[in-house]
């Protein structure tokens, strides 16, 4: 029986690595584009980390995020993951994501705008918060594809943090008193 044809979607997102130990980041350049990840753009501007900036085509913003994930450990054993972006934005990137300027973004806001989850400045939001109060409030044609991504990443980012919490008894604490 053959199995139909997925439809396959490019998906673009950026993970940010801390490097085991000091290691230069330049030596892992031709690691990872042997390990898969040759749909990527690698920074390594600053020493001790790398980004990858992807363009992953896959069957869901899952499968383009996990597998980069993977070949990446595959490529840099020990790397430890970040942060996978979009996911936290301020004003600016959410005007540029969606194609309009800063300034309109501040006129659409209203009440119901989402709550800043960093409330400094600038304020940072959860991308797929905004994308989805644009698309139900301002009734704003969205990207779908954009939004898929938003969502794995920002699942990808609370895995992460969750992993790194080192007193579990004290976060369940903490999370209980929040619930009243």
């Amino acid at each position: 029986m053959l199995c139909p044809r997925m439809k396959m979607t490019d998906y673009e997102f950026t993970l940010k690595f801390a490097l085991p130990g000091s290691d230069d980041p330049a030596a892992y350049v031709e690691a990872l584009a042997a390990s898969g990840c040759d749909d990527a753009v690698v920074g390594i501007g600053k020493r001790g980390r790398i980004a990858l900036n992807f363009i992953r085509s896959a069957a869901s913003s899952d499968d383009a995020v996990g597998s980069a994930l993977r070949d990446v450990h595959k490529a840099i054993p020990g790397a430890k993951f970040i942060e996978a972006i979009p996911d936290l934005v301020g004003l600016t990137d959410v005007a540029e994501l969606v194609g309009c300027s800063r300034q309109n973004m501040r006129q659409i806001i209203d009440f119901d705008f989402p709550t800043a989850v960093h409330d400094g400045n600038p304020e940072l939001f959860h991308l797929t918060e905004v994308l989805t109060w644009m698309e139900e409030s301002k009734h704003k044609p969205i990207d779908r594809v954009l939004l898929e991504v938003a969502q794995t990443n920002r699942a990808a980012n609370l895995k992460k943090q969750m992993n790194d919490i080192p007193d579990r008894h004290a976060f369940q604490k903490s999370q209980d008193a929040c619930e009243v």
